[in-house]
């Protein structure tokens, strides 16, 4: 449970300011966010150390889907680690990933956890202890990762929202994408990024498919926009609507974090209280 001798969460408005405040305490913790997508922030001394969210590949998927690590090497070490509290070092011990290689998808993971939940404004969050989690990094001050969280939305902006928007619209080829020559005009990301929409997957859905952060593939989408190589796609209700694990469509089209009003409360015996925002 949390300890009783910990400094009380002054009146935080938003999670990034939640987060301020968890760094000047230097406190260990777990922020559980609700909402579309969701997720869990590991906080360690203060510092971001981990993200999870149902909107973005974790190191789990960035490891396995790119074909990093086999599926039964990576059992094979969670069954040695029931806790999960030294997942990262059994990965390196046994020589399963480079410690520096690891360090990097960690951090990759993070950042774009971070902007997959900068998408949509949360229902809630609750301090919790500590959970263990996958991450092998020194951790990162709430400033450094809502500068990249800005600097990766600022990057994808067109308009308004465009971000929001393309992270949930599913993508089809066009006729021009089918013409023999396009292939060969295309990098190879690209060309798997195009191959992976069929009218079906949204850019969550092609990141989970390839094991690519969200952010990268949105920005390789972009670029066939740009060139008319793909298009929005309403499948028919009828229809299934993805290929791969799916959550509730984001449906708030932010185009830059902002001050978001706080949510409410979430129950919880071994939480920390939120507190309602100022008027």
């Amino acid at each position: 449970m949390t300890e009783s001798t910990e400094e009380p969460l002054p009146d935080s408005r938003n999670v990034p300011a939640l987060l301020a405040a968890l760094r000047t305490q230097r406190r260990s913790c777990t922020v559980v966010v609700t909402g579309t997508p969701g997720g869990s922030i590991h906080v360690r001394d203060g510092l971001v150390v981990a993200m999870e969210t149902p909107g973005a590949p974790g190191v789990e998927g960035l490891l396995l889907r790119s074909g990093r690590i086999d599926e039964r090497a990576w059992s094979a070490v969670r069954a040695s680690d029931t806790t999960h509290e030294h997942l990262a070092a059994g990965l390196v011990d046994q020589g399963l990933v480079g410690a520096g290689e690891l360090e990097v998808v960690s951090l990759s993971a993070l950042f774009d956890s971070a902007f997959a939940l900068s998408l949509a404004v949360p229902d809630g969050w609750e301090v919790t202890d500590p959970v263990p989690t996958l991450y092998r990094n020194a951790g990162v001050t709430p400033e450094r990762l809502l500068g990249e969280v800005s600097r990766r939305l600022n990057a994808l902006a067109g308009e308004p929202g465009s971000a929001a928007a393309l992270a949930r619209t599913r993508m089809r080829p066009t006729s021009a994408a089918h013409l023999p020559e396009t292939p060969g005009t295309l990098p190879a990301r690209h060309r798997a990024v195009l191959t992976a929409t069929d009218g079906r997957r949204s850019a969550r859905d092609i990141a989970f498919t390839l094991g690519r952060g969200l952010f990268a593939v949105m920005l390789d989408l972009r670029h066939l926009l740009d060139r008319g190589l793909v298009e929005p796609h309403t499948p028919p209700p009828d229809r299934r609507p993805s290929t791969a694990p799916r959550v509730v469509s984001i449906t708030a089209t932010p185009s830059a974090p902002g001050p978001a009003s706080l949510p409410r409360r979430l129950p919880g015996r071994n939480s920390v209280p939120a507190h309602r925002p100022h008027d």
